[in-house]
């Protein structure tokens, strides 16, 4: 089964207040690269979206055998990184997982779940959640990707999870790492105090 993994990455990080979320620091490495690696641990085929490909974000992906994907309207919301990405897929996948790169409780051994859990109900789409609520990453079947396409806005896929919610299989991650996302200078300090 081949499962493309896309991190979409092509957000601005404004509500940090000037600093870039996804290039803070997580032991030793910024979140995006610690993001990156887990996805190559489960995946050959591994997309990062980025506003452009001179970005800084592009530093912490050096030497990752993934594809960053240009995303030159990524200020119209999450749906501009899905559409770009799904437009690159390569022919042959069976399903894409999507993976937000600021949430550093999902773990590469999550990730090989929900791909093992979507082996056994390859019709299903497999999301992930924690505490009985949805959240992330979300795999998607082959025959959803074409939706990607259609997608507008900054609420990502939500209008195909909405769609297709018969299909959904929930699939329980420990804690809250389904559940995480650091988008604010307090949910950081909240997060790395945690820790």
């Amino acid at each position: 089964m081949k499962v493309a993994v896309i991190i979409p990455a092509a957000g601005a990080s404004r509500r940090m207040r000037g600093a870039d979320k996804l290039l803070q620091d997580v032991d030793g490495k910024p979140l995006l690269r610690i993001m990156a690696e887990r996805a190559c641990a489960v995946s050959d085929t591994v997309f990062v979206t980025l506003p452009n490909l001179d970005h800084p974000r592009a530093n912490a992906l050096d030497d990752l055998s993934l594809r960053v994907i240009p995303v030159p309207d990524a200020a119209e919301g999450m749906a501009a990184s899905l559409r770009a990405a799904a437009r690159a897929l390569p022919d042959g996948i069976d399903g894409a997982l999507i993976l937000p790169a600021d949430m550093p409780d999902i773990k590469s051994s999550n990730l090989d779940s929900i791909i093992k859990y979507y082996g056994n109900n390859p019709h299903a789409i497999i999301q992930g959640s924690s505490l009985n609520e949805p959240g992330h990453p979300v795999l998607f079947p082959a025959d959803c990707l074409s939706l990607f396409k259609t997608l507008s806005g900054d609420r990502g896929a939500r209008p195909i999870l909405q769609q297709m919610r018969d299909r959904i299989m929930l699939v329980p991650l420990p804690g809250r790492a389904a559940l995480t996302d650091l988008d604010t200078p307090e949910a950081w300090t909240k997060w790395r105090a945690s820790r």
